[in-house]
């Protein structure tokens, strides 16, 4: 027996109330995204085969122009800004102007994946409704999720009067620098919307879809700690005292013991210490020489942090430089913090509000409702870079898992489940007076 497409199994599942919900474009909407399913699952397979590696500017830039083909036919204004300055590629920005009176609604993605060209993860390969692919979750299914939905919403009629802008970045796996220049235009559309909805990957455990309210930040920082060097006879004596490495090893375990509190994580990815050590310029690898019965002069260590709200991370910061002032004997060190992090999305009370109008379109298609997710189980994404400025609702792209990883893999069902559930909730908000 043939199965049922989505839209009917969800209607014939759905309580009668539900089901009287729904309007005639909503369900145009659903029947659009059910019958161009087969068109979507290629236009996948189209971006995941093209790489675009953060650092493959041409295969960024390419993304770029299939997303362009998409979305200039259904009426938006598609412009490429150019990022040679921070050294990437660049965003896709494309403005769809409606009639003005309903919410502006921004959506955000990411044309970029951590997989360079060397990677020897490089091809869409399905297997029944599963498929894995390099970025295929990370964010490419996002981008065929946005477009089902506008293809959507312009075969029912909805597209017309909507106020759309969609912002793909082109580095959003390895932002470019300085930060403030590489966010400066999805900031600025963050502050001329009224609403934003960011299409990363949809948070699913154990078989239920949630809702992405807050996720935490992401601000990297460096340690350096230096001592005086000798023969190792005079180490802890006053005139040598204890050395580089044993006053990293005393800030680290006071990090350990002192900072634990909920939504906070600090974690060390790099470290080394002798006579000398050093790091490369870009922070992610480290040497060092020493011998043993050598006082060690210099340690490195490299890390981050990860916070909930702003002023959880000042916080943090603050009792983390209290800690690296405790210095051991004939020691110094010095601790600091990058500029180009990524802001926290705090869970607000907007944010809640468009989680519940989400709801209230699942409630109309029969679906579950989706509880907020844990954001200590989320990462960073560009969507912190609005939330700020505007109600954001994060993580409805496709369902899957292994982002960053080889096999990394999407429910190929979940591109139509989401896409309609998109469709439907820009439209509403589309209508609501602003």
């Amino acid at each position: 027996m043939k199965p049922l497409p989505l839209l009917a199994l969800l209607l014939l599942l759905a309580p009668a109330p539900a089901r009287a919900e729904l309007t005639a474009p909503e369900r145009r909407m659903a029947q659009a995204v059910e019958r161009e399913s087969p068109r979507s699952i290629e236009l996948l397979e189209r971006l995941v085969n093209q790489n675009s590696g953060t650092l493959n500017l041409a295969g960024v830039a390419a993304v770029g122009e299939m997303v362009r083909a998409e979305l200039e036919p259904l009426g938006f204004e598609v412009r490429w800004v150019d990022m040679a300055e921070t050294g990437r590629a660049g965003h896709l920005i494309a403005t769809h102007r409606g009639s003005g009176r309903g919410e502006r609604t921004l959506l955000i993605a990411h044309l970029d994946t951590v997989f360079e060209p060397d990677s020897p993860f490089q091809r869409f390969v399905r297997e029944g409704e599963r498929a894995t692919g390099p970025g295929i979750g990370d964010d490419k299914g996002g981008i065929v999720v946005i477009v089902a939905a506008m293809r959507a919403m312009h075969a029912a009629g909805t597209l017309r009067d909507a106020d759309i802008a969609i912002v793909l970045t082109g580095d959003e796996e390895r932002p470019g620098s300085p930060i403030a220049l590489a966010r400066s235009d999805l900031i600025g559309a963050g502050r001329n919307a009224d609403v934003a909805l960011e299409f990363e990957n949809l948070a699913r455990e154990d078989g239920r879809d949630f809702g992405t309210v807050a996720r935490r930040s992401s601000t990297s920082w460096t340690l350096r700690t230096r001592g005086r060097t000798g023969h190792s006879s005079g180490v802890f004596s006053p005139g040598l005292g204890y050395g580089a490495i044993y006053e990293m090893a005393r800030i680290l375990d006071g990090f350990r013991r002192e900072l634990p509190e909920p939504n906070l994580t600090y974690n060390v990815g790099v470290i080394a210490g002798g006579t000398p050590a050093e790091i490369d310029a870009q922070g992610f690898r480290a040497t060092a020489s020493g011998k043993t019965n050598i006082v060690a002069e210099t340690a490195i260590a490299r890390g981050d942090i990860r916070t909930l709200s702003a002023e959880q991370e000042q916080r943090i910061r603050a009792r983390m430089q209290a800690i690296v002032a405790q210095h051991l004997p004939q020691t110094e060190a010095e601790l600091v913090f990058a500029e180009d992090g990524y802001p926290a999305m705090a869970p607000t009370e907007g944010n809640r509000r468009l989680l519940e109008r989400l709801n209230e379109v699942n409630r109309d298609l029969g679906l579950p409702e989706m509880a907020e997710y844990d954001p200590a189980r989320r990462g960073a994404a560009d969507s912190s870079f609005v939330a700020g400025d505007v109600d954001t609702l994060a993580g409805l792209g496709a369902a899957g898992g292994g982002a960053h990883a080889v096999g990394e893999w999407i429910e190929l069902d979940s591109l139509a489940r989401q896409a309609i559930r998109a469709a439907i909730l820009i439209s509403r908000l589309s209508q609501e007076p602003r």
